[in-house]
């Protein structure tokens, strides 16, 4: 019943003023639907029922974790975030109430590749997709993207460890020669303790398979890994961080200035991809609490 009743209340809503031409009354649509007139009028009366003022809620909270999300949350997210908070609610309703506030997080662009191939060598794939790890350090990826300003390009180099997904280690410059990356692994190194056998992982580009490179892990006892030529899947971990980079915040901001571009990123970095943006993979909590999870578990052991 309460279903034809907001039928006829959406289309009365929808009636020229008066009812004037040939749209329907408000009668006839209760004749229609095999529903009392006075039954309708009844129910519109009727006080707001506790579901919709829990929706109507919720729809505030769901607004306001969107934008405090820089609108980069799909309904998983905002779902687990309210979780989170406190609320007992599913993620098929804030799905649909997301779809009625026309809340749409910001989609992802074609990719290009920066990849320039380097010697095949014998360096092999110590990962083999699995970016998975038992503790902090045991395993890191790592890869290079670029990010354009009005002064030129800027590239940020990059190493993600695979047991917490946090960015351990990172450097930004003008070009991507391997001092750049050298000094991103070299970050890690400070921010973790490595523990015997680490692994470093990334594409075959040239950079990555330098003599330079190969003698900054060998000083920082890291094991080297690289993926096949041309498959992207084999260091996925990079480019998944790469994408949301792209997707939620350069491709929404215009840089003047590569100092612009190196604030902003150094900022979304450390305070937002590490400390409050929730990882669904990690259970939908951040970086930083799985590794002070981790940090708590061994000063108590």
């Amino acid at each position: 019943m309460t279903d034809k009743f907001e039928f006829i209340d959406a289309e009365y809503a929808l009636l020229p003023a008066g009812g004037a031409g040939h749209a329907p009354t408000v009668m006839q649509m209760c004749m229609w639907l095999e529903v009392s007139k006075s039954g309708y009028y009844e129910w519109r009366s009727r006080p707001e029922s506790a579901a919709a003022a829990r929706r109507e809620l919720l729809k505030i909270k769901i607004k306001a974790l969107f934008e405090a999300n820089d609108e980069t949350y799909g309904y998983r997210r905002i779902h687990a975030a309210l979780v989170r908070g406190g609320e007992q609610v599913s993620d098929e309703l804030v799905r649909q109430l997301m779809r009625d506030l026309g809340l749409v997080p910001c989609q992802p662009r074609p990719r290009r590749s920066l990849t320039v191939q380097g010697a095949a060598g014998p360096i092999p794939d110590l990962v083999s997709r699995d970016f998975t790890a038992g503790k902090p350090g045991e395993k890191m990826v790592g890869d290079i993207t670029y990010i354009f300003t009005w002064e030129g390009w800027l590239y940020l180099a990059t190493v993600i460890d695979c047991a917490t997904r946090k960015l351990v280690g990172w450097a930004i410059g003008d070009n991507y020669r391997t001092p750049l990356i050298s000094d991103a692994i070299k970050m890690a190194a400070r921010n973790l303790d490595l523990p015997e056998g680490a692994i470093f992982h990334s594409d075959r580009g040239s950079n990555y398979t330098s003599a330079e490179f190969a003698g900054v892990l060998e000083g920082l006892k890291i094991r080297q890994s690289v993926g096949r030529t041309g498959i992207c899947y084999d260091n996925a971990l990079a480019e998944s961080f790469n994408g949301a980079l792209k997707v939620e915040l350069v491709h929404r901001t215009v840089y003047p200035t590569r100092r612009k571009a190196r604030e902003d990123i150094a900022r979304w970095i450390e305070l937002r991809y590490n400390r409050t943006r929730l990882h669904s993979v990690l259970g939908y909590r951040t970086p930083q609490e799985v590794l002070d999870e981790y940090l708590e578990m061994q000063a108590a052991a």
